[in-house]
């Protein structure tokens, strides 16, 4: 642990207490004895809470994007069935201990308004997710639209999961996915 980047512990910690707790809800204190860190060190690598914001958010929109990539191609089959291994990804993400919604949106809406940054990552992130979700669409042969449907059906599916703590909503997202590229395709 003491050869560990104090960066990457710094933003480990962050990153738990952030998505867990909430971002206004946390200072920097907390983060601080989290981490292991002195509060200048912390401060050394983030000058301020904002700073350490947009970096937790940028490395999880990475992460989160790249673990769905990698999900995503281990399935292969047809780009159909790559397109619905989407929510079966989400219903592993949705079942996993802790798991309390997008991060994105959970930081857009606390701070979204009054940080600009916080809004930029949330549009980076959405938009990130559907030019995977249109590439994905396109090499399934689907209508360009339909991408923006399956985002829909993510993007209710994450917060169904949330609200109600049940994984199962990837399962009905992915159905109406199967239903939504079929009728698609059939064009």
């Amino acid at each position: 642990m003491e050869h560990e980047d104090p960066r990457a512990r710094i933003l480990d910690a962050a990153e738990e207490l952030f998505y867990g707790q909430g971002i206004q809800a946390v200072g920097m204190d907390a983060v601080r004895t989290a981490s292991g860190m002195t509060m200048r060190r912390l401060y050394q690598h983030f000058p301020s809470k904002t700073d350490l914001v947009e970096a937790y958010l940028l490395r999880r929109d990475g992460r989160w994007r790249a673990s769905l990539a990698v999900h995503v191609s281990r399935v292969g089959g047809s780009p159909r069935d790559q397109l619905l291994a989407v929510f079966d990804w989400l219903g592993l993400w949705f079942a996993e201990p802790g798991f309390r919604g997008c991060a994105f949106v959970n930081s857009f809406g606390e701070l979204g308004a009054t940080t600009p940054v916080v809004a930029a990552a949330a549009r980076h992130h959405k938009e990130e997710f559907g030019a995977y979700l249109a590439a994905l669409t396109e090499a399934a042969g689907a209508p360009p639209a339909t991408a923006a449907h399956l985002a829909l059906l993510a993007e209710g599916a994450i917060t169904t999961a949330a609200v109600h703590g049940d994984p199962t909503a990837a399962a009905d997202a992915k159905e109406a996915a199967r239903l939504l590229l079929d009728a698609a395709l059939v064009r």
